[in-house]
């Protein structure tokens, strides 16, 4: 078992990453249904909670269905990160993440997420000031360093744990990387390994088959996976990988009729959160996957990411069970 403060945890749990426009409580709960362990928000921004914006506001939504859930936040200042906690308490989260890693512009550029990679002191001193101020769980998500010159992630982490962090999710890039060439999960191992470390250490970054979860538990000894774009349209996946390494075998994959329930509930969740404009917009990019492998399938998916209106989306919906069959399917 893996313990986050005083949340227990199956041995080796499957996280659902913090994926902007992805993890929104629809597909949350999708995956949480497919066998997700912990499940995480969208990251959201302190000064938007502080400024009362509504598009951070309205990601604080958590349901009940989806425990456990975490509720992650970026800054760069620590007035505005202590005064978000109060906010984020009230939503009733079962862990609070901070994001240490994220590489887009947007969010470096103010200073927060990767970018405090470059200044470690601070990025402990967010770290504590959170951890007091609240009795939840507070865990980070982070990156290996802001470039090749600056790994110093076994350091990073158990400074970090020394100041109260529960568990520290770790992608195996750096800043400078992005998304680009393969991640390197050495490092993360490295933090495992050290003597010193007790808390959870979780790795992240390209895990897309079950063997690789395999090789994460196994040949690098990490206590968990965060998975992120491997479950986009896919929140079978977690229970695909808990399969395979509980029995070495594949688990059969989804039939065509619960791909096209999945993808048909995915879109009603996501319209009565939140109504059917972006409901309909922020559902498109779980199609492709939902429905891969299906030959000749192009119309119908130009059809998916095109309407524009839930009614013709619920007609493809019809009309792929009317034209494929299971055995249609590669």
């Amino acid at each position: 078992m893996v313990k986050v403060g005083s949340i227990t945890l199956p041995s080796f749990p499957l996280l659902l990453a913090p994926m902007e426009d992805v993890s929104d409580p629809p597909f949350r709960a999708l995956c949480n249904e497919k066998g997700a362990d912990v499940v995480y928000t969208e990251f959201i921004s302190s000064e938007g909670l502080i400024r009362d914006a509504a598009k951070s506001i309205q990601k604080l939504d958590i349901y009940e269905k989806e425990r456990p859930v975490g509720i992650q936040i970026f800054g760069a200042n620590l007035d505005s990160m202590i005064r978000s906690v109060e906010i984020i308490e009230a939503s009733n989260p079962d862990i609070i993440d901070i994001n240490f890693g994220c590489p887009v512009k947007k969010v470096v550029c103010k200073g927060a997420g990767a970018a405090i990679l470059r200044d470690i002191p601070k990025m402990v001193e967010l770290t504590r000031a959170m951890v007091k101020k609240t009795n939840l769980p507070v865990t980070v998500k982070t990156r290996l360093g802001w470039d090749h010159d600056s790994i110093h992630i076994t350091e990073v982490a158990e400074r970090l744990q020394d100041v109260g962090c529960a568990a520290i999710s770790i992608h195996g890039r750096t800043r400078a990387q992005m998304y680009k060439g393969a991640a390197d999960w050495h490092p993360i191992a490295a933090v495992k390994n050290n003597p010193r470390m007790h808390i959870p250490v979780f790795g992240n970054g390209d895990l897309n088959t079950p063997e690789l979860a395999k090789r994460m538990r196994d040949d690098f000894g990490l206590d968990g996976a965060m998975i992120g774009r491997a479950s986009i349209g896919n929140p079978w996946f977690f229970n695909q990988v808990k399969y395979f390494l509980n029995t070495g075998n594949y688990l059969s994959p989804p039939r065509l009729e619960e791909k096209v329930a999945a993808a048909r509930r995915h879109l009603q969740m996501a319209i009565e959160w939140k109504g059917e404009n972006l409901g309909v917009l922020e559902t498109r990019r779980h199609y492709t996957n939902y429905f891969k492998g299906i030959p000749n399938f192009k119309p119908l998916r130009t059809k998916l990411v095109t309407s524009d209106s839930s009614s013709e989306v619920f007609q493809v919906l019809d009309k792929i069970l009317e034209e494929f069959t299971i055995n249609q399917l590669v």
